[in-house]
């Protein structure tokens, strides 16, 4: 990674893919000063649980951001259709390049090229395609990743953790998933911080390390 990274862009492929995947380096690059954007491709309104608006995704991602102390100017919403994306694979490229060039990201965190959903897949590559010239971290979602090679760790401090569970717990309508509660979350980032002498962290494939 640069050294003096300033501007961090997210890229999830759904509302709160990237609380997940990287939530606690979020909060840490926040409480860096750096600038973080963090950019949402669809509001999966068909995936919404019965009974509850089909906005409350939109709703939902613009105050779990808020809570990790992203700028609401740096979120950016678009509302693909959920499990859709790899046939507006081209509008995607073209959104990202526009990224690359407005926003100039020195880091970019996306899905891992292994993960296993549809959408996060075109995101993957879609991004490593746009972004090949920047370093690219690709963050872990273990529910769908039957391979991941942990070969880049963010050291997290405990109230980093913990911004990222009440970013999560924003997802009110998504409480009821079993990688979403306090328990698998502070597991897990016991466990990555274990892996390297820390007390939390989270874990990364390197897709691209660029250095001064």
């Amino acid at each position: 990674m640069k050294q003096g990274t300033e501007r961090v862009l997210v890229l999830a492929p759904h509302t709160d893919d990237g609380e997940f995947g990287c939530g606690g380096s979020i909060a840490k690059y926040i409480d860096q000063g750096k600038e973080v954007y963090y950019v949402a491709f669809s509001t999966a309104e068909k995936s919404v649980p019965e009974g509850w608006p089909k906005n409350i995704l939109e709703k939902e991602v613009r105050e779990a951001t808020k809570r990790l102390g992203i700028p609401e100017s740096n979120l950016i919403i678009y509302k693909y259709e959920v499990r859709k994306l790899n046939y507006i694979r081209q509008e995607i490229l073209e959104e990202l390049v526009r990224m690359k060039r407005e926003i100039a990201p020195n880091l970019v965190f996306m899905p891992s090229a292994n993960d296993l959903h549809q959408d996060h897949q075109t995101v993957a590559v879609e991004g490593t395609r746009a972004f090949k010239q920047t370093t690219i971290l690709g963050y872990e979602l273990p529910w769908n990743n039957i391979t991941f090679h942990t070969s880049a760790f963010i050291k997290l401090e405990r109230p980093q953790v913990e911004r990222k569970i009440q970013a999560l717990k924003a997802y009110e309508s998504q409480a009821g998933k079993a990688y979403a509660t306090e328990e698998f979350i502070w597991g897990w980032a016991k466990t990555r911080g274990t892996q390297i002498g820390a007390p939390y962290a989270e874990t990364f494939e390197v897709v691209r390390m660029v250095l001064d």
